[in-house]
């Protein structure tokens, strides 16, 4: 694998622009200074209560991300790079989730093999043909970034169906204002802060033409026991809205309304953090006691927004990634400005053929798998482990993609040793609504902790870290 670009020092090892104030203040420190801070950063999450927990494990218990204290920093021009591929691509989306469940040019084409969509678990047939407000799908897209040198990025994944994460960028901000209030005053750091005002204005800005002057948003949790709870209440809360479950609302006359100790009260949009197959046990799951009966109807007749739109998990698993670039190319007539790794898929023969033979030099990953869970690091493997994901791929080859193994971006990180590289990746949040798209400067930096790794997932050991893009 080749050597990791190291984002502050760069390839040639000398300091880059956007890191040498910072530099400069690690230089200053006194010994013991940063280990302190990292101890009175995770009592300010502990006290917060920002958790998570890991569904499928013996020991489920609520858990803190660990955070590190050293900032990722970004300049002013590579995140005007990085704004312009993410509402390209996110506008391709868009058009892609629209088409599919319409006129499928695209399929007609032969841009898209039909299989894909028609054969895919998450395509919800009840979508077909089916106008949604505005013609928006993706209200809401967390687009997976990392980047192997100082010129180039490369979107990882697409994530538009519930993505989450966002609560940590937040929350990680206010942390280091509280922390690190010296190193800000050295910096122009762009503002983050203001994310809930432009979801709250994307998601207005999107309501159903029925809706009332001021239309009532709310957010649908499946509760409490969510490993994303808290982030729900959290965005619920900032955004000034009701944080509703599926009990909490009714659907008469296909208008979907809030019960509230005042009587019924309409809704207009529902920021939804549950899945489409718990939705409306009339139309989906019949066994799920998290979603709202009737909310289809109510939806179909175009009476409720519901953010992001049913369906859209047909745009992001890994085997419609692969086609990313052509179809950006088929919508927009533009080349993809951020590109896309490449991608075999074992869906077909060759490309089978050439993963199997240099299995231990590649990344294998589920084609709906996530988490960093269902994947292989061919490098990093054992020869047992290797046999097993072998026999996998023989067995089901069309679950399957593969890619080179990247080498991720290194960040300074504080760890038991001192200041040491660590690996990352970068989620920003992309906001589409009818007036226009909105990019808050940032996102949320993932780090791989352990030396070494590439597995940035909380699930799978990694941390979070505050991105800071520099003001021109």
């Amino acid at each position: 694998m080749p050597a990791a670009f190291d984002e502050m020092r760069g390839s040639g090892g000398d300091l880059r622009p956007a890191y040498l104030q910072l530099a400069r203040w690690l230089g200053e420190l006194p010994p013991g200074f940063l280990p302190q801070r990292m101890r009175e950063a995770e009592l300010l999450f502990r006290r917060i209560g920002i958790t998570f927990a890991v569904y499928g494990e013996a020991d489920a218990s609520e858990r803190l991300i660990p955070f590190d204290v050293v900032p990722r920093i970004l300049a002013a021009s590579e995140w005007a790079t990085l704004t312009r591929g993410l509402e390209q691509r996110v506008k391709a989306l868009n058009a892609y989730v629209k088409d599919v469940y319409g006129k499928r040019e695209v399929l007609r084409a032969g841009i898209v093999p039909e299989d894909l969509v028609f054969q895919n678990p998450v395509f919800r047939p009840e979508m077909n043909a089916q106008r949604v407000p505005h013609d928006i799908y993706v209200f809401i897209a967390g687009v997976d970034v990392v980047r192997v040198d100082a010129d180039s990025f490369y979107v990882l994944e697409d994530n538009v169906r519930t993505p989450s994460g966002v609560s940590y960028m937040l929350e990680n901000r206010e942390v280091m204002m509280r922390l690190f209030p010296d190193l800000f005053a050295r910096h122009r750091v762009a503002p983050v802060e203001n994310y809930p005002d432009e979801l709250l204005a994307t998601l207005k800005s999107a309501a159903p033409a029925t809706a009332a002057a001021d239309p009532t948003v709310v957010l649908l949790t499946p509760g409490i026991y969510n490993s994303a709870y808290y982030e729900h209440s959290f965005l619920a809360d900032k955004l000034g809205v009701e944080l509703v479950e599926g009990r909490d609302l009714l659907v008469k006359g296909e208008i979907v309304y809030m019960r509230t100790t005042e009587g019924l009260k309409r809704v207009d949009v529902i920021y939804r953090r549950i899945d489409d197959d718990f939705l409306d046990p009339l139309a989906f799951r019949p066994d799920s006691a998290l979603g709202v009966p009737g909310l289809m109807s109510a939806y179909v007749a175009g009476n409720v927004t519901l953010a992001n739109a049913v369906g859209t998990g047909v745009a992001d698993d890994k085997a419609v990634y692969s086609y990313m670039p052509e179809i950006v190319r088929f919508y927009l007539g533009e080349e993809p400005i951020l590109k896309n790794v490449p991608t075999w898929r074992c869906r077909e023969p060759g490309h089978l053929a050439y993963v199997l033979a240099h299995l231990s030099e590649l990344v294998v990953k589920e084609v709906h798998g996530s988490g960093g869970y269902g994947m292989l690091i061919g490098p990093r493997a054992d020869k047992a482990t290797l046999a097993a994901f072998r026999a996998r791929l023989e067995r089901d080859p069309k679950g399957f993609i593969a890619q080179p193994t990247l080498a991720l971006s290194t960040v300074p990180t504080c760890v038991e040793e001192g200041i040491a590289p660590r690996h990352v990746d970068l989620r920003p949040f992309v906001l589409t609504g009818r007036d226009r798209v909105r990019i808050v400067p940032g996102g949320l930096t993932r780090v791989a902790l352990k030396k070494d790794s590439l597995v940035v997932n909380s699930s799978q050991g990694g941390g979070t870290k505050d991105t800071w893009v520099l003001d021109a």
